[in-house]
């Protein structure tokens, strides 16, 4: 039986590095030599295809190369669970996470890693005043405890002005590594959608190019987010901001060419307006449609040739410049079919193709959005002042529900499709997906982090307290509605905390106490709860996974997944309870039948002496539970 310490791997986020290099191994294993990369031999294979030169394009500011490290560094942290502040813990498949968003990033890797279909991010304009978000990543829990006041150092934060120096140095390094890890977790169809304004667009899209790559950029929207202008401002007054759109991996067809990543909106009204039916042709509403194209004869040579009118007989051509859309085979099966429209008086002297409204699907999203259609800047703090109106100016700059739904609408269209927003906020996201759910009945998930960063306030004592009150106070307004009956308007609420792992930190001044002391091997005041979701947390399973347990020979043994994951984390276990608990596992554990590897993790200072433990590990590994560990 295995004791995992704090710095194995089981213990920690994933190693992203140490997955790259594996990666890379099955590549090319004649590169590594004693475990180390040998980059002449790997320039080598690359051939022309390795860039050694020192001056390339790209984006370059102090703390870059540290930036890239903090992402690669595993984490040891833990989440843990907040029973009292969750709504429908049992039932819901919604998270929001408190604490340092980068810490958070790493400790989701190994459970959501490819999983996530949407990110929305409304991260920290660099307005020059105070950052809150720590540049000082030595540690990153000890920074996030500081940051939060829960150490004796109190609040941390970075004085981010422009006389600094640093103006927008700060705010790179500190949106670089979060990118880094947010690229890992999407799908390879997932979108990720990022607001900001003026002062870091252009950084912020070199940014994303080096991170998601240039071709899968998908399009700038311009949010219009005032719909009056401001006379206190110089010069202009700024009415949008931007939402640079990404996806993971463009898809392409077979001949190479993109395809849509992203959903097209519902036709209104409005764009319906334009089909009429003047010929009351059987097939419905249609509307008139250029039958040339923007390709010159020398280019498309094939869509040049002329055309009988059939009414006058008179041989019609296109323009060398614009040529038909389509083929004399293709325009052909459209005169048997109908769908060339030659006027009323059928004598137009050029065709137009009849494009029928049952042919067409949604609307391409444009990358213009106005205040009337998504909502502006007020629409968006009369929601927050409707929610609280016990305290209206709880949250001065949230975004309308209505600009994340379309965004929603774009990019999630399956049940089960995770959105992501690591700058919660005051919730507006989660907000948007409870609302999307309850009006498309699509049922999406919704994971939110929020550093719990101090307001001044006594009500709502820190920002991640709005995040959770504002979720609570729409769910229940949503919960009101007939057509929510089957939603999911709950959330659980975790907590980033430091390992439930206790540090070896020996005395070297009075070692025998030291061995005993870490004889237990889980720090004090964690609960069994805190032990289950970080072992969770840590081989990479759903924190919304289904669990359920039951009482062998006293204990309680708890099975996650179906039986992938067993534990039994009572604090005794003596040799006499060994042989009746291992048989009452193994038992269990085919009655649920898992897919795959099983797992069994017991405390480890719970075994009276190492011949309990031994025989424990014999009897589960003649089963074969013989993946079996100790904390």
């Amino acid at each position: 039986m295995k004791r995992i310490e704090l710095n194995d791997v089981e213990a920690q986020s994933a190693n992203i590095v140490a997955d790259n290099l594996a990666q890379m191994k099955l590549l090319f294993p004649e590169a590594f030599a004693d475990g180390k990369v040998q980059f002449d031999t790997l320039r080598q294979l690359l051939g022309g295809a390795l860039d050694d030169f020192e001056e390339k394009y790209g984006l370059n500011w102090h703390g870059k190369r540290r930036a890239r490290q903090i992402a690669l560094t595993p984490s040891t942290g833990t989440l843990r669970p907040c029973f009292e502040e969750s709504v429908d813990w049992d039932t819901t498949q919604n998270l929001i996470i408190e604490g340092d968003n980068l810490e958070v990033l790493k400790l989701l890797q190994k459970s959501y890693t490819g999983k996530v279909k949407l990110i929305y991010i409304d991260p920290p304009y660099n307005t020059g005043k105070d950052f809150v978000y720590p540049d000082n990543f030595r540690d990153s829990i000890g920074n996030y405890l500081s940051l939060t006041g829960q150490t004796e150092e109190g609040v941390k934060t970075s004085a981010n002005t422009e006389a600094s120096g640093r103006f927008h140095t700060d705010w790179l390094n500190m949106i670089y590594p979060r990118l880094w890890l947010a690229r890992s977790l999407l799908r390879d169809d997932g979108v990720i959608f990022i607001s900001i304004d003026d002062g870091e667009v252009d950084n912020l899209k070199k940014v994303c190019g080096e991170i998601f790559g240039e071709e899968n950029f998908l399009g700038c929207i311009i949010w219009q987010k005032k719909y009056a202008p401001a006379n206190d401002t110089i010069d202009f007054s700024p009415s949008h901001d931007f939402i640079l759109a990404y996806v993971k991996n463009r898809a392409t067809s077979a001949t190479g060419q993109a395809v849509a990543t992203l959903n097209r909106e519902a036709r209104s009204e409005k764009t319906n307006a334009a089909y009429k039916n003047p010929d009351n042709d059987p097939r419905g509403l249609w509307r008139a449609d250029n039958y040339k194209c923007n390709k010159t004869a020398e280019e498309r040579p094939n869509l040049y040739f002329s055309i009988t009118q059939p009414n006058t007989g008179e041989d019609i051509w296109p323009a060398k410049s614009a040529v038909w859309r389509y083929s004399k085979e293709k325009h052909e099966q459209n005169v048997r079919e109908n769908r060339v429209w030659w006027g009323m008086d059928g004598k137009n002297g050029t065709p137009a193709y009849k494009r029928f409204l049952t042919d067409v699907e949604g609307v391409i999203a444009q990358t213009i959005w106005t205040w009337n259609e998504v909502g502006h800047n007020d629409e968006a703090k009369k929601e927050i002042q409707s929610l609280f109106p016990d305290a209206p100016d709880v949250f001065p700059t949230p975004k309308p529900t209505r600009l994340i739904q379309r965004l929603i609408r774009l990019a999630s269209s399956e049940d089960g499709d995770i959105i992501l927003d690591f700058f919660g906020g005051s919730g507006t996201t989660a907000d948007a997906v409870m609302r999307q759910v309850d009006e498309d009945g699509i049922n999406r998930r919704f994971i939110l982090a929020q550093l719990p960063e101090p307001t001044g306030r006594k009500d709502f004592p820190t920002i991640a307290d709005i995040t959770a009150e504002r979720i609570r106070r729409s769910a229940k307004k949503i919960r009101g509605k007939k057509s929510a009956a089957n939603s999911d308007v709950g959330f659980r609420v975790f907590k980033l905390d430091k390992s439930s792992i206790r540090e070896w930190n020996p005395d070297r001044d009075d070692l025998a106490k030291s061995l005993l002391d870490h004889h237990e091997h889980i720090v004090d005041g964690r609960t069994e709860a805190d032990i289950v979701y970080e072992v969770l947390l840590k081989r990479g399973l759903d924190l919304c996974v289904p669990m359920e347990s039951r009482i062998v020979m006293g204990k309680t043994v708890g099975a996650v997944g179906a039986g992938v994951l067993m534990l039994c984390l009572a604090e005794k276990i003596v040799a006499d309870e060994v042989e009746a608990l291992a048989e009452g596992i193994v038992s269990w554990h085919k009655e649920l039948a898992p897919i795959g590897d099983s797992t069994v993790i017991f405390r480890d200072s719970a075994f009276v002496d190492d011949v309990a433990k031994t025989n424990m590990t014999a009897i589960l590994a003649q089963n074969g539970l013989e993946n079996v560990r100790s904390l």
